[in-house]
């Protein structure tokens, strides 16, 4: 059956959300005794174990998050997110992704990877291997990055907003000409009777001569099952909006409320639309920190616990880096405006969100966003039984037109434990979740079976072996 709808509900998709760092969004809980995130940098153990604990839920994918730099606005230095572990020391996400493949069958894998640092020719060869190593199970998040202490670090200039996005577009191109353009799907022929391993004649040579990139060779490996891994993307500003209409399979999006969320949203469908692509193939997943008891008095409690541990200092660390203010130079309850921003290195979705007021959502003071941000960063966190946060989902599905969640974490491996055990069961018997130990590519879980490759709306099909002329 087709994996777009369950029933004639509105299916809802999870991936669980994890980076190779000791506080990904919520800073402090290492203390935790129950908490294993400081063991992901030494023991592979860990994401083997949480391959097979999503694997068990029929979790759709895990993805990775990544960064470079380092958070130091807030203070005017990098020391307190260093102190605290706001997603540093951090490891390289690809790493660990064919030791989580080996112990799993079903489960995803997406990674993000920045269009900034590396050329385009060197990541298709690291994702072709992937995707073949996966099964055909891997995707990509696509960002351009910001941090001003990171292109000091890689020794690269930071580049203009909207022309890291024009760049990103550039370096797409020249992915889809070496996945889906360069070798024909007969090309690979291991045939011991002529001794034809892969026959030249049908392998195209890329020459690609554009304003930023260079390049003149074949693809240096085989189609891997999905040629083009599957394609997410993160950013909701309207050059990033441009960006993942034309580009994304799926978008991730992030904020305290899906009334935020939903023009945002819209906003995207619609300009795919306008590119001629079906709006819906673009699946879009909120960040969601779920805190899952038993019993309302279970959850609270771990919520309670959770609050005990939490640093809110790595969260205003957090905020200030993404945000491009200082919080350390406010009055703990002054109200931050968007007009607060003093430097351009920051995330546009965080800046827009500062300019919501709602009942929903407390003030932004320096106060609040300490507290809001240190526990699930900027999503919500929401807290109780199974049928109350099955609730909220669908809540946030219909108010913000969402096809999932990235799940994350306040201990690891323990909420996602809470997740599978508690809350999937009461998702599926709603009959808005995956079927059991459902298969395929990444792509033909969202698409349906045989959709393995882009579809025929994408962008990237204009550049498949039969059409590419090889310029």
């Amino acid at each position: 059956m087709p994996s777009e709808e369950v029933t004639s509900k509105r299916r809802i998709y999870l991936n669980g959300f994890d980076m190779f760092t000791v506080g990904h969004l919520s800073f402090g809980q290492w203390k935790n005794p129950s908490d294993r995130s400081a063991t992901k940098r030494r023991d592979l153990s860990y994401w083997t174990n949480l391959a097979q604990i999503l694997e068990k839920g029929d979790f759709n994918a895990l993805f990775l998050a990544d960064t470079f730099g380092l958070y130091d606005t807030y203070k005017g230095s990098a020391e307190p997110a260093i102190r605290n572990a706001a997603q540093y020391p951090m490891g390289d996400p690809a790493i660990p992704i064919s030791a989580m493949a080996s112990v799993t069958k079903n489960l995803g894998f997406a990674i993000t990877t920045s269009t900034s640092y590396e050329s385009p020719y060197v990541v298709a060869k690291r994702f072709s291997t992937l995707d073949h190593l996966t099964g055909g199970r891997f995707g990509w998040n696509i960002v351009t990055s910001w941090k001003a202490s990171a292109s000091k670090a890689v020794g690269l200039p930071l580049i203009d907003h909207d022309k890291r996005y024009e760049i990103a577009d550039e370096y797409l191109t020249v992915l889809y000409k070496l996945w889906e353009g360069s070798w024909a799907n007969d090309a690979l022929q291991e045939d011991p009777t002529t001794g034809i391993y892969s026959d030249p004649s049908k392998i195209k040579y890329v020459h690609h001569h554009g304003e930023h990139f260079h390049v003149d060779g074949p693809h240096i490996l085989d189609p891997s099952p999905q040629r083009t891994p599957f394609l997410f993307q993160a950013g909701t500003s309207p050059a990033g909006t441009a960006f993942g209409a034309k580009h994304a399979e799926g978008v991730f999006v992030s904020a305290p409320s899906p009334h935020i969320l939903a023009p945002r949203i819209k906003a995207l469908r619609e300009e795919a639309a306008k590119l001629g692509r079906d709006p819906k193939s673009i699946k879009v997943f909120a960040i969601l920190t779920p805190i899952v008891g038993r019993t309302e008095e279970e959850a609270q409690a771990k919520y309670r616990e959770a609050l005990a541990n939490a640093s809110e200092e790595a969260g205003l660390a957090f905020f200030s880096g993404g945000s491009g203010i200082d919080l350390s130079r406010f009055d703990l309850d002054t109200p931050i405006k968007p007009s607060d921003v003093h430097v351009d290195a920051r995330v546009h979705s965080t800046i827009n969100t500062l300019s919501y007021q709602s009942p929903d959502v407390p003030e932004w003071t320096p106060r609040n966003i300490g507290k809001h941000i240190s526990i699930g960063g900027a999503g919500p966190v929401p807290v109780g039984t199974a049928s109350f946060v099955a609730d909220f989902l669908e809540e946030w599905v219909r108010v913000a037109d969402l096809d999932g969640f990235n799940i994350g974490y306040v201990q690891t491996p323990g909420t996602f434990e809470d997740v599978v055990e508690l809350l999937v069961p009461e998702l599926r018997r709603r009959g808005v979740y995956a079927p059991e130990k459902e298969s395929g590519t990444m792509r033909e879980r969202v698409y349906g079976p045989g959709q393995k490759h882009l579809r025929d709306d994408h962008t990237g099909k204009a550049y498949r072996h039969e059409v590419y002329d090889g310029n």
